[in-house]
């Protein structure tokens, strides 16, 4: 299955998080709305009685209210440490923990309590195994169909390091959507996700859709300095790898020690994204300052 030890070489290249301050306030028009409604009330019911794991609830998701509502939520393996330090992202970095192999089960028994329709499933990176992960992500699609043959998947996926036998068995198991968020364009992806590369995304996305893949996704955080053009090409380079679904979002700063909001994109910035990107032909833009990864998630299975 991989060797669940991350040798001290490895964990001595990891780099350092550095501290960025935050010196822009948040506009008037980027609000949260508080959750609301029957259906997101009994879920959170279920969440707290059970003690279930959701990046919605983890991750303080602003969307929280309206996906739980429409029966969609989103949950993460192989653990909560990240073997990459990512200067957007949230999740802990360092030695991640001995693998739990009866984490697919509980995942899938999640699921079911909550009577999700459709899940988004998610990881940390894990470059300290030898089958970065993918192994475990088989077993979580294999037990959540058993348990729940009705629910409907997205699967999120790290880029496993462009090696294509751990793609391939993400797109052998089959779930409806395969996701790999791109980020942040071409020049700021060495700042942003420090160990990825673009052209690395973007080959992963397209060999996916190469090997069968019906839906592909990625997404994309504003913010961070890009350019319009940069923006566009970004859009042009996922459309070249033949991705159908693209989420456009603003980047929020976790903590002051990762990267700060260099702006704030206005609405009518975003509604012209979302319009470029239809023109180009993408079957779904999901663009607007409180997108994430996982929003509308239910609408992009068709």
């Amino acid at each position: 299955m991989g060797s669940t030890k991350t040798s001290d070489k490895f964990q001595s290249i990891l780099p350092k998080q550095k501290k960025f301050q935050s010196i822009i306030p948040k506009p008037k028009w980027l609000r949260v709305k508080l959750p609301t409604g029957q259906k997101y009330t009994e879920l959170r019911g279920l969440v707290d009685k059970y003690k279930l794991n959701t990046i919605c609830t983890s991750g303080s998701c602003p969307n929280m209210g309206e996906c739980w509502g429409e029966g969609t939520a989103t949950f993460m393996i192989l653990g909560n440490v990240c073997t990459r330090s990512c200067g957007f992202c949230g999740v802990k970095t360092g030695r991640p923990e001995s693998l739990d192999w009866s984490e697919p089960e509980k995942v899938a028994r999640s699921i079911k309590i909550m009577n999700i329709k459709h899940a988004v499933i998610t990881s940390v990176d894990r470059d300290d195994l030898k089958d970065m992960g993918s192994l475990m992500w088989v077993e979580t699609i294999e037990a959540i169909r058993r348990m729940n043959p009705k629910t409907t998947l997205e699967t999120l996926i790290p880029d496993f390091q462009g090696i294509e036998r751990h793609i391939d068995r993400l797109v052998n198991a089959k779930p409806e959507v395969i996701s790999h968020n791109i980020e942040t364009v071409k020049r700021l992806t060495r700042e942003v996700r420090i160990q990825a590369k673009y052209e690395k995304s973007m080959k992963v996305l397209k060999y996916m859709k190469e090997k069968g893949q019906r839906r592909t996704k990625s997404g994309i955080m504003l913010g961070l300095g890009e350019t319009k053009n940069e923006v566009i090409e970004t859009l042009h380079d996922l459309k070249n790898a033949n991705v159908d679904v693209v989420t456009i979002g603003q980047y929020l700063q976790p903590s002051k020690k990762h990267l700060s909001v260099k702006r704030f994109v206005t609405p009518d910035e975003f509604l012209e994204y979302e319009k470029i990107g239809l023109d180009l032909g993408f079957r779904h833009v999901e663009s607007s300052a409180l997108v994430r990864s996982s929003y509308k998630a239910q609408k992009h299975i068709n």
